[in-house]
């Protein structure tokens, strides 16, 4: 059995196999579009519409970072500007571009005011008082000052090698240097060990909080750096870089240390965007311009600190609860309330975990209890990302202490925690855990924990999937849902797996599981098919499915042909969604929501009902090319009724009855927020669920349907604009 990157086009109507697509990267600006709406809402939260505010730089970042450099380069290389590739360069930058100007529009003119209104103030140059500058200057002369080189360009100091991300300066001096030259460039490197953002104490006794960001700080002193000269102008400037690591793994070695090379060259690597002061003189800027060979859309001028990302700092210094998200507790899990042991729980039934409204602490409680109990023989886990400080990873040292078999498959190449994981792996190999890297040119995408205890003559297995990742931070914000079985077909397929990435031999018949690369499209597409053929036959039918994207053109094809066959089809997908909903003639019997909310909406869900039957898996993967013939993923379905009735309800129709953070997509390609009903109050799902598993329970409660195979046909979602 091998693994391949083909899939058949399942889908012959002319008219269907003939629909345009959605831009992906055109889609990925779309829904940080959304995030940034959310920042905009004045309901929401002062310091959490800020946090916003700064989710969307980061994820722009991580866009130019993995996404830009093939349209740059195709644009770049077309010298008359005319190619498909050209204008679909001009039309991402464009998008971009209106995003981070609405950004700082937003930052300046609504959000430091309404802080100010608060008594919080970020203090430019020209607001501080004769007190302020000199305490700001003293700050300068203490902490800034020492680790500042300002570095003069002539033909023995080039431009230095200006890291991805980093804030900088570039100064046009008058006058002549200490040598008689008159070389009129200089860059100031202003080091990552500095915070971006630092509080000055207040002495007009009247409780403000008075802040000023360190871009701020050099700017005001940056004449001292230049004793002699006269600077004549200066900007601040951020180069993002294209950081996403090739590494041909049939061609090295030790694919560790290559990565490991790779991340000390990642912040050097090709240049896709360079932010700049909005007031930057047209000299500096083309100078910049032409140093880091970009085209003019690729420059962004902006109104602010460049590094608008770090202002996040400023949410963590202002001690002010009534302008966060009130807090939540969540409740550790329901179903383990009551169990003086968790294997003894799971042995009588499966084990949901709805996160984060439920704890993670269930989870890391399992490990906990396989770790101390001694008749607990091997653990073998999945790691993508947990984290640099993970309680997960303690736990699996003390297995190893403990002298039980810890077998883990690290996933060295999890995009930005490569170094994580590197680190992870050479600690617990050098304790004596066995760690392997998976398959060569496949991600293992897939979470999976196997724990094989002896219990009289027999050994058992219990497993942990998950459709998130081992990370107790992000578990915290994002929803996934938690799987603990001991299904004997269930486990004995994780243990043969985990058999299959360490040593590479062909993978034994699955009984539950479903594996990507090997059949997890397959298997979709088949699923997808028979509704379409049930509904031409005159069944009733019903499709809904939740996932972070949707991009995969084979799978969009099969959904197309069965909504043209009369498949009811809901799509809940936060993200990238390039697979138009609403299109008269093609795709009526398809809608497609996004939810944007507090919690980043993680979970993976597929529902699939057929008459009176019905089917439900949970997956690690999305619905994307990469994901079915790029990584390993695994899907597995949900046979407890109970259990499959809660995601049901908790996992979809909450969703598909949320009016609150819900946006539509519409025909033509945009999405509006949905309108609520005349005389309907508004429901958030997150908002519900949180009320339901609090660990300090409220009135509200999640919207549930009736149990049975029409359980989702009341959930139509509601009107958009």
């Amino acid at each position: 059995m091998s693994y391949s990157n083909e899939h058949t086009d399942v889908l012959n109507d002319k008219d269907a196999s003939s629909i345009q697509f959605l831009n992906r990267d055109g889609s990925i600006l779309a829904f940080n579009d959304r995030v940034l709406e959310l920042a905009t809402r004045p309901e929401m939260p002062l310091l959490e519409r800020l946090r916003f505010l700064c989710i969307v730089s980061s994820n722009l970042d991580e866009f130019f970072e993995v996404r830009a450099e093939p349209h740059l380069s195709a644009a770049k290389s077309d010298s008359e500007g005319e190619s498909d590739a050209a204008n679909a360069f001009r039309a991402l930058s464009a998008s971009a571009h209106d995003i981070v100007e609405r950004q700082y529009q937003l930052f300046n003119d609504t959000l430091m005011p309404e802080f100010a209104r608060h008594g919080i103030y970020l203090l430019s140059q020209s607001e501080r008082d004769t007190a302020q500058r000199r305490w700001v200057k003293a700050y300068f002369l203490r902490e800034v000052r020492p680790l500042l080189i300002p570095v003069g360009l002539d033909p023995s100091h080039p431009f230095p090698m200006v890291a991805n991300k980093s804030l900088n300066f570039i100064v046009r001096l008058g006058g002549k240097d200490a040598f008689g030259r008159a070389n009129d460039i200089a860059i100031v490197k202003v080091p990552r060990v500095l915070p971006r953002v630092i509080q000055i104490p207040d002495k007009s006794g009247d409780s403000r909080s008075l802040f000023v960001s360190l871009s701020s700080v050099v700017r005001a002193h940056i004449t001292d750096l230049f004793p002699g000269r006269d600077v004549l102008q200066f900007s601040q400037f951020r180069v993002t870089r294209h950081s996403d690591l090739a590494v041909d793994e049939e061609d090295v070695l030790n694919l560790r240390t290559a990565l490991r090379a790779g991340l000390e060259q990642r912040h050097f690597g090709q240049a896709v965007r360079l932010e700049i002061s909005s007031g930057c003189s047209t000299y500096l800027a083309n100078f910049l311009q032409q140093q880091f060979q970009l085209p003019l859309d690729a420059i962004y001028r902006v109104n602010g600190p460049v590094n608008l990302v770090r202002f996040t700092q400023l949410v963590d210094l202002i001690k002010a609860p009534n302008l966060l998200f009130p807090p939540y507790k969540p409740s550790f899990p329901t179903q383990l309330l009551d169990a003086d042991s968790l294997f003894e729980k799971i042995k009588k039934g499966d084990v949901c975990i709805h996160q984060p409204f439920e704890s993670f602490d269930g989870v890391l409680a399992f490990l906990r209890e396989a770790v101390n109990d001694p008749n607990v023989l091997a653990i073998k886990q999945t790691i993508y990302r947990t984290g640099t400080d993970s309680e997960l990873m303690v736990l699996l040292r003390e297995a190893v202490r403990r002298g039980k078999e810890v077998t883990v498959v690290v996933e060295l190449k999890a995009r930005f925690d490569e170094e994580a994981n590197i680190n992870w792996a050479e600690m617990l190999e050098s304790i004596g855990a066995q760690v392997v890297y998976g398959v060569v040119g496949l991600k293992t995408h897939a979470k999976m924990l196997l724990v094989t205890r002896r219990e009289g003559k027999q050994l058992k297995r219990y497993a942990h999937l998950s459709t998130g990742n081992y990370n107790p931070k992000t578990a915290r914000l994002y929803t996934d849902v938690s799987y603990l079985t001991a299904n004997p077909m269930l486990t004995l397929d994780v243990e043969n797996i985990f058999f299959h990435l360490a040593s590479q031999s062909r993978l034994p018949k699955l009984r539950q599981l479903v594996l990507a690369p090997l059949q997890l499209h397959r298997k979709m597409v088949e699923m997808i098919e028979a509704l379409g053929t049930a509904a031409a036959s005159g069944k009733e039918t019903r499709l809904i499915a939740k996932m972070n994207a949707l991009t995969d053109e084979g799978l969009m094809r099969a959904l197309i042909k069965a909504g043209q066959q009369g498949v009811q089809i809901d799509l809940i997908v936060r993200g990238a969604c390039m697979l138009p909903a609403q299109v008269p003639g093609l795709t009526d019997n398809i809608r497609v929501r996004s939810i944007i909310g507090r919690f980043l909406e993680h979970t993976r869900v597929f529902y699939f009902r057929m008459g009176e039957e019905e089917t439900l898996y949970l997956s690690s993967a999305d619905w994307m090319n990469r994901n079915m013939f790029g990584r390993i993923e695994l899907a597995w379905p949900v046979t407890d009724p109970v259990i499959r009735q809660r995601i049901i309800d908790e996992c979809l129709v909450a969703y598909l009855h949320d009016t609150q953070d819900a946006w539509d997509l519409q025909a033509d390609g945009t999405y509006k927020r949905t309108v609520v009903q005349a005389r309907s109050r508004k429901q958030s799902a997150q908002v519900a669920l949180m009320a339901r598993y609090s660990a300090e329970p409220k009135v509200v409660a999640v919207k549930s349907s009736r149990a049975g195979p029409k359980s989702v046909e009341s959930a139509k979602p509601a009107a958009s604009h």
